[in-house]
């Protein structure tokens, strides 16, 4: 690798202060840090962190914890679609379908929010903020499979600006963005985001691997709950994944594969994971009615419960700091999407109003433990 740094350490003058492309600064920053950890030192007084790797690093683990959920999304899009038409198909060819289907999401959701970033920093003469790289792989792992990348692209776009930059970029806003975007979506296009019914294919795919499913849909579970059916898939399917519902969700299995990177990395808390699934499941229990072949606890594997507690409730920026308040932040969450789903049949999914709202009063958990503690030592010193 040392052939990349000299290449690196060569071009960096033309993009430093008065070189050539000095406009492009903050894009070659980009690169640079995304290869070699900086080695520069913070001039500015106040506390440091000190860890074995940078906030860059840290994002990566987040990245490959996805990897299972993301293989298997896209291996289930073409086992869905072939299903579907009554085609047999290959562990080979169901991947390669899924993948048609979800690179140019990819490509879409990294080339506006990065863009965008880079933009702005540029503009701002400061490096480009990483948290998007976790960011831009989370959107589409959330999105129908229908969803047309124009309107993924308008709300990537609003997200990235009106959830994020206007708040300062990484570190400094109060919501997780891929739930923005997820949320514009719903507002802005709620029959693409209901949760009743999700396609199974992609026109533009039809001339690489099959013929065209455009008349078929099939009813997700949460889709069948809210519409007063009975689910049509058993327990070992929602485990499994091998259910339609958005990409990155299906699978319990390989959510929780990614739980335990996390843990075991020291990126997620796992005070906020598990007090997620009992909260959810506390309530499951309680709230939601019987349904002929539907468990209770089956809430927990379908939809975007999992990957909500695993991924998104975990995010270090919105959720608590303070160690007893994760413990309520997660419960919060579980229950409140449970409670969204026992009693709105309208929005049969949940998650993601539970986290922003988890979001919205994570600040003042930690208030109220840190008060809680600063007293106590008040006490104890008179």
């Amino acid at each position: 690798m040392a052939f990349i740094k000299n290449i690196l350490d060569n071009m960096k003058p033309t993009f430093s202060e008065g070189g050539k492309l000095s406009a492009f600064g903050s894009l070659f920053d980009a690169m640079e840090t995304f290869f070699y950890v900086p080695n520069e030192t913070s001039k500015a007084y106040g506390a440091h962190i000190h860890d074995a790797i940078d906030s860059k690093r840290g994002i990566f683990f987040v990245i490959i914890a996805m990897i299972p959920a993301i293989l298997f999304g896209m291996w289930n899009i073409g086992q869905l679609h072939y299903a579907a038409i009554n085609e047999e198909s290959s562990l080979v060819l169901n991947f390669l379908y899924g993948l048609g289907v979800m690179l140019p999401k990819i490509i879409v959701s990294y080339a506006v929010g990065l863009g965008i970033e880079i933009a702005i920093a540029q503009v701002k003469k400061e490096e480009v903020h990483e948290g998007f790289f976790v960011t831009g792989m989370l959107i589409p792992l959330i999105v129908p499979v229908n969803c047309p990348l124009w309107i993924m692209a308008i709300a990537t776009a609003f997200a990235t600006v009106f959830a994020k930059e206007v708040f300062g970029g990484t570190g400094m806003n109060i919501f997780n963005p891929a739930l923005v975007t997820r949320a514009f979506l719903f507002f802005a296009y709620p029959a693409m985001m209901s949760g009743d019914k999700v396609w199974v294919n992609q026109n533009y795919m039809d001339s690489i691997v099959g013929p065209s499913a455009d008349a078929y849909t099939m009813a997700t579970p949460l889709g069948q709950l809210g519409a007063g059916e009975a689910v049509s898939y058993d327990a070992m399917d929602t485990i499994i994944g091998t259910i339609p519902g958005s990409i990155g969700e299906t699978s319990f299995v390989a959510i929780m594969i990614g739980a335990v990177i996390l843990i075991w990395a020291g990126i997620a808390s796992w005070k906020i994971i598990v007090s997620t699934f009992v909260g959810g499941a506390l309530l499951a229990y309680v709230c939601t009615p019987e349904v002929a072949g539907f468990e209770w606890w089956e809430h927990l594997t379908v939809g975007g419960f999992a990957f909500g507690a695993v991924f998104m409730a975990t995010d270090p920026v919105t959720a608590c700091r303070t160690e007893c308040g994760k413990y309520i932040y997660g419960f919060f969450i579980g229950a409140l999407a449970i409670i969204v789903r026992a009693f709105n049949p309208g929005y049969p999914e949940g998650m993601m109003m539970a986290i922003l709202m988890g979001n919205l009063v994570a600040p003042l958990i930690d208030y109220c433990f840190v008060q809680s503690n600063i007293n106590k030592r008040l006490n104890r010193a008179k």
